[in-house]
């Protein structure tokens, strides 16, 4: 059974206004403000820098360059490129050059524009094309396989080729990049950041500064949304506060406009796919090479570990035989791409996916037929990595999502309504998900959390995960409270700090709940373990007499307040304080060989979306959605149902209306909400209905739950397959491929209606 719904921590301060985001505390009168100068060419070099106008500017305090970093000009994760200000050469439009400290937000950003700087231009590589052309990568082309591509594809009865173009995504967190440091004594510094990932940002700072870890105190309460883009993001404006901060004596914050926001921060991958695959005649693939190219940016950032998970999700539900993946990782001079909700994951179950719709119209077969024939099952269980499916629910779960959703009705009746309209087109998919769980980093994999039980009997919790919207401080305080049977509403919860849980890993990989919610519970578990002796020895009875209930403890037979007991165990020296820590078991992976158990467990899922498209003006929306969605057994259902609504309306956007777009130049056109379209409200279906599936975890995970942020993005994989089939509608039966690219954006289904007329 699922655990009880309960609100989000924050819901009442959300809907009030008073929930308290960096920007929201107050500002103390001696404040600084600050603004990057930022490059204006997509690869040059720097040949002079003038900044006194910038110095003469009103309210300007102070101006740093690369040049007055006293520690390593690097707030990369991990391949030491990443600039906080540019060093005689910028790679991408909009790269921090210098700094300013102004005495107002405006008076900053005014003065950061007011610097000179003389450019030797260099030959920029702007798109997957010309960075292949000149062989520019970021590491060597990977590759999965298993069996032999070759001959099963010559093999094969049936063979088609193909290939589409997916873009990427902004972000959009509704609260920017924001950081306010405070300087301490002895060079220490405490930073509030709006980051995944205070650990990292900790690290960072104390290497621009040169100082310890020891010496850097990173705070996170809230986020105002993250999905990925404060995972690495956040580090620039973290450091570069600290630096002003330590420089200066005074406070120093960072508030990042939007157009500069979207402008200098990395966006999902965006990726071209070309596929070859051999099936027989009821669309049952047996050889499949599939090459994964995505533009990197002009950073590693956590490129490597994105593209690998693409790799992994490229099987998606189905067993592929004889398969070989290809990654290619191509290095550009735009900003660097970077974390995103599913990390990959979505790229590469959406090739998959163009697969299977491709094999259904050469067969002229139901998509949905063709992907039950290459569902996972017995003795066809082993991913490309090597790892064993060991809890497929997939067919069951889609079989019960096509009857509860009346799919083959509902198909039958939207032939029909196409074949007596002219302009309007209907379509319909179901689309599976199956996603990995962990992080691919095997390192990464370990949370830890500090319980405090004070005399009066409340508790007070701290872990190492952040809280950005999705409601994991809400569902670690539940699992706080349920170790000593008590309210939520008695566990207090604390922000995220690094210098009460050290060493954490970002809040990603959809494991926050994961981690932190085990690590908890161990901490917890240890104080009542405690507890329980303590009260065993005091009453003289057995530990198994030892019992915590709502009503109290009952200690043999007789029930005690909880308040009261922690006041006795404090008065008889008991430790009420204890940390806790977890580290996923039974994972590890190969990397050169690209083979091994990268996940803990997968997560399943799957949606029914009903689609229309106008054929005259290629606007589309999407009518119904019916979604089932396996979370394992539930730690909380409003929390998760939250969630899957809003990954799937994000991955809908992804799909139909979040274009970026670059001029030739490498400038983003696509920079603020005026040109950049996320889903509104009205996007949202009519008609969506959620339902959990119902089962637990065979892995012992907190209460056999399982993830939830990153694998509903990629139900929405089910609006662009509709889409497809709306668009296959408008012309003969041909048996091709419908030649849509993502974002399926009015252009682009007009395109591809035209296309698929001409084919």
């Amino acid at each position: 059974m699922h655990k009880p719904s309960l609100p989000h921590d924050s819901a009442a301060l959300h809907v009030a206004g008073t929930a308290r985001y960096i920007d929201d505390l107050p500002e103390p009168g001696d404040l600084l403000h600050l603004a990057f100068g930022q490059g204006r060419e997509a690869h040059a070099r720097i040949v002079a820098v003038d900044l006194d106008a910038v110095r003469a500017m009103p309210g300007v305090v102070a101006v740093y360059t690369a040049a007055d970093i006293p520690g390593e000009n690097d707030v990369s994760p991990l391949a030491d490129d990443d600039r906080l200000l540019a060093d005689g050469v910028v790679t991408y439009v909009g790269q921090p050059v210098f700094l300013v400290a102004a005495t107002s937000r405006d008076a900053a950003r005014r003065a950061a524009r007011a610097g000179r700087i003389d450019y030797e231009p260099l030959p920029p590589l702007l798109t997957i094309a010309a960075a292949r052309a000149a062989g520019s990568q970021i590491e060597p082309v990977q590759r999965m396989a298993r069996g032999d591509a070759d001959a099963a594809l010559t093999a094969a009865p049936h063979r088609l080729t193909g290939g589409f173009a997916m873009g990427g995504q902004d972000h959009f967190y509704l609260e920017g990049q924001v950081a306010l440091a405070t300087p301490g004594e002895q060079g220490q510094v405490h930073v509030l950041s709006s980051t995944q990932h205070p650990g990292e940002v900790q690290h960072l700072i104390a290497q621009v500064l040169d100082v310890h870890s020891a010496d850097v105190t990173v705070e996170v309460r809230r986020m105002g949304g993250a999905f990925g883009g404060k995972e690495t993001q956040a580090a620039a404006f973290a450091a570069a506060a600290a630096l002003v901060a330590v420089k200066t004596g005074r406070p120093a914050k960072f508030r990042c406009d939007r157009d500069d926001d979207m402008v200098m921060t990395g966006k999902r991958h965006d990726f071209e796919v070309a596929w070859d695959v051999g099936f027989d005649a009821a669309g049952r693939i047996g050889g499949l090479r599939l090459t994964l190219s995505s533009r990197c940016g002009a950073t590693v950032d956590l490129s490597p570990g994105i593209n690998d998970r693409a790799m992994f999700h490229s099987d998606n539900c189905y067993f592929l035989p004889d398969v070989e993946i290809v990654s290619e990782r191509w290095r550009t001079n735009t900003v660097s791409a970077t974390a995103f909700r599913g990390f990959g994951g979505p790229q590469g179950m959406l090739a998959i996916e163009r697969v299977m719709d491709a094999v259904a119209a050469h067969l002229g077969l139901d998509p949905l037929e063709v992907r039950i024939a290459n569902l996972y099952g017995p003795g066809r269980d082993v991913t490309p990595y090597g790892m064993t499916v060991a809890d497929n629910i997939a067919p069951d779960l889609i079989a019960r999502l096509r009857a509860d959703a009346r799919y083959d009705d509902r198909r039958a009746a939207i032939d029909a309504f196409n074949a007596g309209s002219p302009v309007l087109k209907r379509g319909i998919a179901l689309t599976p998900v199956k996603f990995g769980i962990s992080f691919t980093v095997t390192h990464l994999n370990q949370a830890g959390a500090l319980v405090h039980l004070y005399a009066d009997g409340s508790i007070q919790v701290n872990h190492g995960g952040t809280e950005m919207g999705q409601g994991l401080y809400v569902k670690v305080a539940q699992v706080v409270a349920d170790v000593f049977a008590l309210p939520v509403e008695a566990i207090r919860i604390t922000a995220t700090r690094t210098d009460k849980v050290p060493n954490t890993s970002a809040t990603a990989a959809s494991s926050g709940a994961d981690l932190n919610g085990m690590a908890a519970h161990n901490a917890a578990m240890t104080i009542r373990e405690r507890v329980t002796a303590f009260l065993a020895r005091t009453y003289g009875c057995d530990e198994g007499a030892v019992a915590f209930t709502p009503a109290g403890v009952v200690v043999d037979g007789e029930t005690i307040p909880f308040a009261t007991v922690a006041r006795k165990a404090h008065l008889g020296r008991v430790s009420l304080s204890a940390t806790g820590f977890y580290a996923t078991p039974h994972i590890l992976y190969d990397r050169a060989a690209h083979k091994g158990r990268p996940f803990y467990y997968f997560a399943y899922g799957a949606a029914v979306s009903e689609v229309v498209i106008d054929t005259l003006t290629g606007e589309s929306r999407v009518l119904a959605v019916d979604i089932l969605h396996d979370v394992g057994r539930s730690l909380n259902p409003a929390i998760d149902l939250g969630q899957i609504e809003g990954a799937f309306v994000q991955g809908q956007g992804w799909l139909t209306t979040e274009e970026l777009v670059f001029d030739d130049a490498g400038r983003l056109l696509t920079h603020s909400p005026a040109t950049y379209k996320i889903p509104t409200a009205s996007d949202r279906p009519a008609r969506m209905t959620i339902a959990l599936w119902d089962g637990g975890n065979v892995e012992p995970t907190i209460n056999r739950s399982k993830a939830v942020g990153e694998p509903p993005f990629m139900l929405a994989l089910s609006v662009f397959s509709a889409l497809s089939a709306a668009v296959a509608a408008t012309g003969p039966a041909a048996r091709a491929p419908v030649p849509l690219d993502a974002p399926a954006t009015p252009e682009a289904i007009l395109r591809a209606i035209s296309a698929h007329r001409a084919a």
